[in-house]
């Protein structure tokens, strides 16, 4: 998988954020008719950003954004010379233990078409609507966090305990 690791995003990373978008994302963007170069721009929040790192330089970045009783899992690029070599689920993993110990859902939209759906669909996340742009997929808590149970308290043969 390689060595990667997850920084704090910073408004500084906004421009290598929104590059790699146009990157990752330009041409599927096109041929649905929505690409805006500005609209990441715009709505980047390095709050719940992460910037993923690969040998101490720029490799990605990722968003997990709280909303009510969820996450938002948003902005989850990584450079197309690192895809397909395990990094993006390892990222995604950690995401998802922050978010099992949270108690929480987490939903995120994929385009249409877009093999990242794979992945999704991997670690757990299904299908709740669709759209004749975006995939909407949601993935509940992983139960494996849950506290144990207690169990009961042992009986005598009499019956009490």
């Amino acid at each position: 998988m390689g060595d990667w690791g997850l920084r704090p995003a910073t408004a500084t990373d906004v421009e290598a954020v929104a590059e790699l978008r146009a990157v990752v994302l330009r041409a599927d963007l096109e041929r649905l008719g929505r690409y805006d170069a500005q609209r990441l721009r715009d709505g980047f929040d390095p709050a719940h950003t992460w910037v993923i790192e690969t040998g101490g330089t720029f490799a990605g970045c990722v968003a997990l954004r709280p909303a009510g009783d969820s996450h938002w899992l948003e902005h989850f690029y990584l450079a197309p010379h690192l895809q397909g070599a395990g990094i993006g689920s390892g990222v995604l993993r950690e995401l998802l233990r922050r978010s099992d110990r949270d108690a929480a859902v987490v939903r995120l939209n994929v385009l249409r078409g877009s093999p990242a759906r794979r992945l999704y669909a991997r670690h757990g996340f299904t299908v709740e609507t669709e759209d004749p742009v975006d995939v909407f997929m949601v993935r509940q808590p992983s139960r494996r966090f849950d506290p144990p149970r207690p169990y009961p308290a042992p009986r005598s043969r009499s019956g009490r305990p």
